[in-house]
This record gives C-alpha cells, sequence and structure tokens, in this order.
C-alpha cells in the first residue's frame, strides 16, 4: 500500500509539472498511468472511465496551482481565456454528448494521426511565416528573460468558433482541450508560448469545474484516489510555472511537440485496442 501512495505522488508530480509547464493539464500522464497501476496492483480497480472523472479532479488542482503563479507572472491573459472558454464549454459539452453515441477505435486512430499532425506543424511554423491577419483583438507580451516582445490577437467571432470546435473534438475524443487549444492559440493566433501555456492553464481550471461536477454526478470520481494524487499535482503546478521562467522558449516548444506526440501515440493505441 505504501508503495502505491508514493506512486499515486509521483504522478501528481509528474503530470502537475509538465502539464502546468506547457498548458496541457496533465491528463496524458494520470489516465494512462491509473489504468497501468491497476492493472499493476489490481487492488485498485479503476476503470476508464473512473480514471478519466479521477484525472479530472486532480487537473483541477493542479491548474489552479499554476494559474495562480502564472498570475503572479503576469502570463495569463485573462480575457481571452474567457472568450475561449464561452466557445469550447459548449464545445465540450457537445462533443461529451457525442461521444456517448459514437463508436469504433478508427476515431482515434485518426485524431491521433492529426494530433502527431499538429506536432509536426507546430515544429515548422516558423519557416511558413506569419500570415498577415486583420485582427480586431491585439495584445503584446515582452518576455522579462529575452526582452523580445511578442504581438497576437484574433476576431472574436473566429476565435470563439475555433475554440468550439477545439471544446468539441476534446469532448468527443476525451483528451484534455489544453492538448488542442494550445496549437491553435500558437499556429493561428501567433500567441507566444509563455502566454499560451498560462492561459490555457486557467482555461483548464474554468472547464475542470462544470466537467468535474458532472462526473462526480455519475460517480467516475474516486476521491481517495485523487486526494493521494492531489498534493503532487499541486506541487508540479507550481514547479512546472517555475520552470516555465526559466526555460527558453525552443525548450517550451520542444517539451510541447513531445506532450502532443504522446496524446496521440496514446490515442493511435487506445483505437486499435478498441478495433
Amino acid at each position: 500500500m505504501v508503495g502505491i501512495v508514493l506512486m499515486l505522488l509521483a504522478v501528481g508530480l509528474a503530470a502537475g509539472t509538465i502539464g502546468s509547464l506547457v498548458g496541457l493539464g496533465g491528463g496524458v500522464i494520470i489516465v494512462p498511468a491509473l489504468i497501468f497501476l491497476s492493472r499493476w496492483f489490481g487492488e485498485l480497480d479503476v476503470s476508464p472511465h473512473v480514471a478519466t472523472g479521477t484525472s479530472l479532479a486532480v487537473i483541477a488542482v493542479s491548474s489552479l496551482s499554476s494559474s495562480i503563479s502564472y498570475f503572479k507572472q503576469r502570463k495569463v491573459d485573462t480575457g481571452s481565456a474567457l472568450l475561449f472558454f464561452a466557445g469550447s464549454g459548449p464545445g465540450a459539452i457537445a462533443g461529451a454528448f457525442l461521444n456517448d453515441r459514437l463508436e469504433g477505435g478508427g476515431l482515434l486512430v485518426g485524431f491521433g494521426c492529426f494530433m502527431l499532425a499538429v506536432s509536426f506543424l507546430i515544429m515548422v511554423r516558423d519557416k511558413l511565416g506569419k500570415r498577415q491577419m486583420r485582427w480586431t483583438v491585439h495584445r503584446s507580451y515582452r518576455d522579462p528573460a529575452s526582452g523580445e516582445t511578442y504581438a497576437y490577437g484574433y476576431t472574436k467571432p473566429s476565435a470563439f468558433l475555433v475554440s468550439f470546435a477545439t471544446g468539441l473534438l476534446a469532448g468527443l475524443f476525451g483528451v484534455g482541450g489544453g492538448a488542442l487549444m494550445v496549437p491553435v492559440m500558437l499556429i493561428l493566433f501567433h500567441f507566444p508560448v509563455q502566454v499560451a501555456a498560462a492561459t490555457s492553464m486557467f482555461l483548464i481550471f474554468l472547464s475542470s469545474i462544470p466537467g468535474g461536477m458532472m462526473h462526480a454526478w455519475y460517480g467516475h470520481i474516486d476521491w481517495l484516489y485523487a486526494a493521494l494524487l492531489a498534493p503532487g499535482a499541486w506541487a508540479g503546478g507550481k514547479i512546472g510555472a517555475w520552470l516555465s521562467l526559466r526555460l527558453r522558449t525552443k525548450t517550451l516548444v520542444l517539451v510541447l511537440r513531445l506532450m502532443l506526440i504522446a496524446t496521440g501515440l496514446r490515442l493511435i493505441w487506445a483505437g486499435v485496442q478498441a478495433m
């Protein structure tokens, strides 16, 4: 039992740190870890539904922790996060509704391949060049480490529609919204990676509240395991925000790409198993 407790603390710490660092939340680590530990230690008895619900409850803790730190660093674009949430929140509900009615591992395999393609696009985004877009909302961010100033923006209708589509896909395929929203902010709206990660964590916190309540209603949260994961996730959220101040932009982008690849491979594996 002591070994299980230590492993859950370590999983929470790793998920909180990496998720906070690149704005993905950490569910890509928690869900497969719970399922793997359940098979390794038979007494855990964690179903995929419970793993997902428990992960969401823990992500609420890590995203709150990192959001507090990112607000202190003045990296969170609050206005953009609220606008994105207005679209992604209903989109996630619609996606979950569709998920309950669609079957087939081919969907998961296809979406996993899509995530791998997104990772490739992020790698070559600077080589593609930035398209001149008629933004109605303009933002800027000055990186305190390099002194470089970044300009980014969007139109409100496009941001709402894109965030709705992102939430729809996230709810449909059972991945955290950050896994899609961060690439969207980087590729379409030209967010600097530091601001994208910080804004994504605040967005994930907002989204985790209604999502967590729904999972709790259906009994999909194991509160004991959530309590064991939470301390590590809280500490990891702080550590990830702290590391973001000390890592170069290229390093953050590399970590993001690796996490997207991990998410894509996880979806492909789940899809192959479901076929």
